[in-house]
């Protein structure tokens, strides 16, 4: 399963990076014309891609960042187990999830400098159905661990 992600995940960066060099180069186009509005359109049409560059390389590196605390967590058997009950089609019930919630909440807030605690919390997060804490939480964790906090 976990190579089928990475293949994925490196398939999808390629075809971005196909985009990124498409509209690259119709930007430098647009710039080359030497006329001002197309000059100012090229800048424009420039910015996208170092944009979707530059959110690819931030994901990519949470990525490696939460791997490696996944393994440094499963090696020391911390790793949390995802047995929250769900429904036929698959979703976390909602009542296991706040609960499960409020025990990962509990003991990051008890421990604030323990990178695996953040971690925990932000895969608690991400049960809860909340994303975009849940990347927040794990790029903290990925912090505190790089800043030689404690964990586990």
């Amino acid at each position: 399963m976990r190579i089928r992600s990475v293949l994925g995940a490196v398939a999808l960066t390629a075809l971005l990076t196909i985009y990124v060099v498409v509209v690259a180069s119709r930007g430098v186009a647009l710039i080359r014309t030497g006329e001002p509005v197309g000059v100012v359109l090229g800048l424009g049409v420039l910015v996208l891609p170092l944009l979707a560059v530059a959110l690819v390389a931030r994901e990519w590196v949470l990525a490696v960042a939460v791997q490696r605390m996944a393994d440094e967590l499963a090696a020391a058997g911390q790793l949390p187990v995802d047995e929250l009950p769900r429904s036929p089609s698959g979703r976390i019930d909602r009542a296991a999830a706040r609960e499960a919630f409020e025990t990962a909440r509990l003991d990051a807030e008890a421990h604030p400098g323990d990178w695996a605690a953040r971690y925990r919390l932000g895969f608690a997060y991400d049960a809860a159905g909340d994303r975009r804490r849940a990347r927040a939480s794990l790029r903290l964790a990925a912090k505190l661990r790089r800043d030689g906090h404690r964990g586990v």
